[in-house]
């Protein structure tokens, strides 16, 4: 089936679509409930979990653009620490072997964003993102990336996209809101010859808050991992899995979301999508087919409906 992306409401408890405060799914990958974890993750979960950033470098405290550029695009092995709003005029290439972390609640990202372009090892992590001209983050041809507690919204593009053979990479603990088109995976439905193979992102603990779209919408990554987020407000819909993607939409917390995940989107073909344990409240059924190639890693699912609690307490900033 093939959806198109146009924006609507909930039409209230009573729709026919509408369960309210219901669990689907079957066993959790560990067969039992985990404790809830913290926030500040001493390290990235899933598929980004070999991702070490700077660690081991240098550290450059950094609040002018100039500093910033020069210091995220130096070729040497750095900590980025980001104290103050760093006004960019275009899109700014990210070098290999970088972590770029806000301090406290002060550092800021305004006016476009961050290009994770043909790099390895990289960390973004405790920033705030607002009013980019392109994307707030854009991940391509790069491996080992980790997105993590940043607050993010108004980018003209996307919140965080992720395309052209980039792989192992986890995006955890952010905040998206305020955002029409908020997380895609894979740009292209006729780039299969660079991305099967590819694109396997984890999706864990964000906060995806009232955005319209692509939370994510997804091509050829199998599997891509969707595991104990919160949505809230969607918009048009939650996830999509498309063109031979196959996604696992796992113990997540879906409230006022009518469309909360569904194959194929737009003119796109549909692809796999498995859902497991998701909590629902005054949302949608969804939309289920196909099978999704096993997680290889190990993990232990939270509870679904104790997933609104632990997100919205420690997902953003000055929450590391």
């Amino acid at each position: 089936m093939r959806r198109t992306s146009a924006r609507f409401t909930l039409v209230g408890a009573t729709a026919a679509t509408a369960v309210a405060m219901a669990v689907i799914g079957a066993t959790t990958a560990s067969g039992s409930a985990a404790a809830e974890p913290t926030a500040a993750a001493a390290g990235p979960i899933g598929f980004g979990a070999a991702t070490t950033g700077g660690a081991g470098g240098s550290t450059v405290t950094v609040s002018t653009a100039s500093a910033f550029i020069a210091a995220v695009q130096s070729t040497t092995t750095q900590v980025v620490r980001v104290n103050g709003t760093i006004a960019l005029s275009s899109m700014t290439k990210v070098a290999s072997n970088k972590t770029i972390v806000g301090v406290g609640t002060a550092g800021k990202i305004t006016g476009s964003g961050l290009n994770v372009a043909n790099a390895n090892n990289v960390i973004i992590q405790n920033l705030t993102f607002t009013g980019s001209n392109d994307d707030a983050i854009n991940v391509q041809y790069s491996t080992n990336v980790w997105i993590d507690h940043n607050d993010i919204s108004g980018a003209n593009d996307g919140a965080v996209d992720i395309k052209r053979a980039s792989t192992n990479i986890t995006v955890s603990w952010n905040r998206t809101h305020d955002q029409d088109k908020n997380m895609l995976l894979g740009h292209s439905d006729s780039n299969a010859s660079e991305d099967t193979g590819k694109l396997k992102v984890t999706y864990a603990y964000n906060w995806f808050d009232g955005t319209n779209q692509r939370n994510p919408r997804v091509r050829f990554g199998n599997p891509v991992h969707v595991l104990n987020n919160y949505f809230s407000d969607i918009g048009s819909y939650g996830v999509a899995s498309t063109e031979n993607a196959g996604v696992l939409v796992e113990s997540n917390y879906f409230e006022n979301t009518e469309d909360p995940y569904h194959l194929g989107e737009g003119s796109s073909d549909a692809g796999s999508l498995v859902a497991r344990n998701n909590h629902l409240v005054n949302s949608g059924a969804g939309q289920t087919g196909g099978s999704v190639a096993s997680i290889p890693y190990s993990y232990t699912a939270q509870s679904a409906s104790t997933v609104k609690a632990t997100v919205t307490a420690g997902a953003g900033v000055g929450k590391i």
